[in-house]
């Protein structure tokens, strides 16, 4: 008996709300209007009825509903019972907001239709509209932003068959699907940025932001900001509203950290805390943030040698050691020119051709600046000739200073009236020359190359007149 009453209240509850509502909205919109099932207006409120210009709603009674409501879709809604829950419909005086429902009987059927004209002045629907459009902008930004912190590389953009090539790509793929630290470690313009981003596209995280920064190329006063953002008003001239930092960026991402060698020692002591604890702080905060970032690290520098000058944390430098990866320089995979000089000709659009006279020629030279300095080459070959056929001599007017491979250093042409004394220090000079270039002004290295101490070569070089910083 009670589950029968209940049912009964039920079912008066919700005839009466379903009174109340349409009461409520007939009262408070614009107007209302009610269709059979052939679109023919059966009742229509006064307040609509004067809006399309009759005096007298009764007058609309039995009229097709397009005659009196120019624009209408009811005919379409009493046809399939399909709602329309808002839309736009123009009329001679102003648009209004509408909503339009299917009237159905007892057993289902649809047997009509309802109109209700909910606004006339659309700026009763800016609150929504700004609030919508403003969820849309900032959606776009969002994705904007993502696309612009996705990685560009992957594997295929690292041209090379050479053995040294395909072991630097094998240890790559292999410490893709790892969350260690990589260290990728070679001189400048051997494609170690293009690694870091082939490396975070590969591995599961690839989804997720690369955001990339150079110790070098920002002023050390600055670094920490960037590495951790700020606080709301951290310090003088500080966003007031403070500053997301690019391990808040790379968050759930990659972090690649370029020319890591010149990061400044304060700086490392942090980042090493960030690797062991997982958290930083943003500068001026007491915060602790939690960080899910996984770190890349690339340099050019000797950091064994910059931990023995004390310019390096041995404690930063095994913690982010764990994937060492040599990337070795373009003199040391020379196999790769054709490929590389192919990709390069082609990436710059170039209808140019190498002979091989040009191709030997480019074996000759030890590139000091690597796949950077190949390029530079091989545009300005491109652009400087008339012929599209390259030869030796475009090749070796576009390289400019001739750096030897060490086995293949040119003869030095007799200087007339030269001395015994004179063509011994000259080439003396020569030599210690091509091996500083070559060694890229490492002393050490040089001296170790030549069968030399340091301090001799050190002796030389002063005798010489040659620069340290050769």
């Amino acid at each position: 008996m009670k589950d029968s009453d209940s049912l009964k209240d039920y079912r008066r509850v919700r005839r009466l709300a379903i009174r109340s509502l349409f009461e409520i909205i007939e009262q408070s919109s614009e107007g209302t209007v009610i269709v059979d099932k052939e679109a023919r207006i059966v009742w229509i409120n006064e307040r609509y009825a004067r809006r399309f210009g009759l005096e007298d709603a009764s007058r609309a009674v039995g009229q097709p509903c397009e005659k009196v409501i120019p624009g209408s879709l009811l005919r379409q809604v009493a046809s399939n019972g399909q709602p329309i829950l808002l839309d736009m419909m123009d009329t001679a005086k102003d648009p209004l907001v509408v909503m339009r429902l299917p009237i159905h009987d007892d057993v289902g059927g649809v047997i009509g239709a309802i109109g209700f004209a909910l606004f006339d002045e659309l700026h009763a629907l800016s609150p929504l509209l700004k609030r919508y459009l403003s969820m849309q902008q900032e959606l776009a930004s969002t994705r904007s932003l993502l696309r612009a912190r996705q990685a560009k590389y992957s594997f295929a953009h690292f041209i090379g068959n050479s053995l040294a090539s395909l072991e630097v790509k094998r240890r790559a793929r292999r410490s893709a699907s790892t969350d260690s630290p990589v260290l990728l470690l070679g001189e400048t313009g051997t494609g170690k940025e293009l690694l870091a981003h082939a490396i975070h596209n590969t591995s599961p995280r690839a989804h997720k932001p690369f955001v990339s920064i150079n110790s070098a190329a920002i002023p050390e006063t600055l670094l920490e900001a960037e590495f951790f953002g700020t606080a709301p008003g951290a310090f003088t001239g500080a966003d007031r509203r403070g500053r997301q930092g690019k391990f808040y960026l790379a968050e759930g991402g990659t972090l690649f950290l370029d020319e890591i060698g010149d990061m400044p020692l304060p700086l490392q002591s942090k980042l090493l805390r960030v690797l062991q604890e997982k958290e930083y702080e943003p500068v001026g905060s007491n915060e602790m943030i939690k960080s899910d970032v996984r770190l890349i690290a690339a340099t050019s520098t000797d950091l064994e040698a910059a931990i023995k000058r004390g310019a390096f944390r041995a404690d930063l430098y095994y913690r982010l050691s764990v994937l060492p990866i040599g990337v070795p320089p373009l003199r040391e995979r020379l196999d790769d020119l054709a490929a590389l000089s192919e990709a390069i000709l082609e990436e710059l659009r170039s209808q140019h051709e190498l002979q091989p006279s040009a191709m030997a020629m480019l074996g000759k030279h030890a590139w000091p600046g690597n796949i950077r300095e190949l390029r530079n080459v091989l545009e300005r070959a491109a652009l400087l000739s008339d012929d599209l056929q390259l030869g030796a001599d475009e090749i070796r007017a576009a390289i400019g200073t001739l750096v030897p491979i060490e086995g293949v250093t040119e003869s030095p042409a007799p200087v007339s009236g030269e001395t015994y004394s004179e063509a011994r220090e000259r080439f003396d000079r020569e030599l210690i020359q091509a091996k500083l270039a070559h060694c890229r002004g490492n002393v050490i290295l040089a001296a170790q190359q030549l069968g030399l101490g340091r301090s001799t070569l050190y002796k030389k070089m002063a005798a010489l007149g040659i620069a340290e910083s050769q």
